[in-house]
């Protein structure tokens, strides 16, 4: 079987965030950037956050864009995904790739120990308390029980922009509040 075309980990030793998504979509692959759709809010509302505050002035930028994810992990974040697969929608993909993704993921945080990884949306982020933790999650967003080798688990919501239950605010928002996870421990 031929590889797949995905995108690569962003990923190195002491990293302060690793940002964990579902799949990299079709269009995000194409440009070679994680979070690259215009309509996905991620780097907008990440932008905005108090998160990004040190990398925005280390890399004097008012706003980061998906070109930027390649050099974020030298300012402490880091990209990843559940499933390597690309796909147009996350619904694509069955729930015997999102299960076997996990062992994946957990080898890769247990390599790199992250303070923290940031899951986008609880979609993802069931799939690892289940396999992990032998339960589902029924934890609001925010900062979870299981933890990943040194690793804690963290929820925001899903960027995307097709995510109507959260506006950019409550996005950004989400962010800041991470920020001050990291800053509190």
């Amino acid at each position: 079987m031929a590889p797949v075309n995905t995108l690569p980990d962003l990923l190195r030793d002491e990293l302060d965030v690793v940002f964990v998504g579902i799949n990299p979509s079709l269009f995000s692959v194409a440009q070679g950037h994680y979070f690259a759709r215009r309509s996905n809010r991620f780097w907008p509302c990440l932008s905005r956050s108090v998160l990004s505050a040190a990398a925005r002035l280390a890399l004097d930028l008012e706003r980061l864009e998906p070109q930027h994810d390649r050099i974020l992990p030298a300012h402490g974040f880091g990209f990843t995904d559940l499933v390597k697969r690309p796909t147009a929608r996350a619904g694509d993909l069955s729930p015997r790739e999102l299960a076997a993704g996990v062992a994946g993921l957990a080898s890769k945080l247990e390599r790199y120990q992250p303070r923290i990884a940031c899951f986008h949306g609880m979609t993802g982020y069931r799939h690892i308390a289940r396999e992990l933790a032998s339960a589902g999650s029924d934890h609001p967003l925010g900062p979870q029980p299981l933890h990943i080798g040194v690793t804690r688990c963290y929820v925001v919501p899903n960027p995307s922009g097709a995510n109507a239950h959260f506006t950019p605010a409550d996005q950004t928002h989400w962010y800041d509040r991470l920020a001050h996870e990291l800053n509190s421990s």
